[in-house]
């Protein structure tokens, strides 16, 4: 159960972190609204995953989770270029967040 608030714990950093940057500075009031209560249950749920986890691991399965959704967010949507290397590097990320998770 732990791991799975951890997964939802990451998938809400990276949504935090979309939100803020569609908050323009806190000066979009919905936008800031989602960016507080993902931060919220991202933050509770890495804490609540702590008191079983190891922190490195959890951590880094928390970051991965948040960076590699975040970037494939921007790559659909086309803030971010589309490219293999990229493509690749963020397969690699997966890979290595689930390779912690089996280790």
């Amino acid at each position: 159960m732990d791991w799975i608030i951890l997964i939802a714990a990451g998938m809400m950093e990276s949504v935090w972190a979309i939100a803020l940057e569609k908050s323009h500075g806190f000066t979009q009031p919905i936008p800031t609204i989602v960016f507080l209560l993902a931060l919220a249950l991202s933050m509770l749920g890495l804490s609540h995953a702590l008191k079983s986890l190891p922190l490195g691991t959890a951590y880094a399965v928390w970051v991965g989770i948040g960076a590699a959704l975040t970037v494939v967010y921007g790559m659909v949507t086309g803030i971010d270029p589309v490219n293999i290397p990229r493509i690749v590097l963020i397969i690699g990320l997966v890979l290595c967040v689930i390779g912690l998770k089996i280790v």
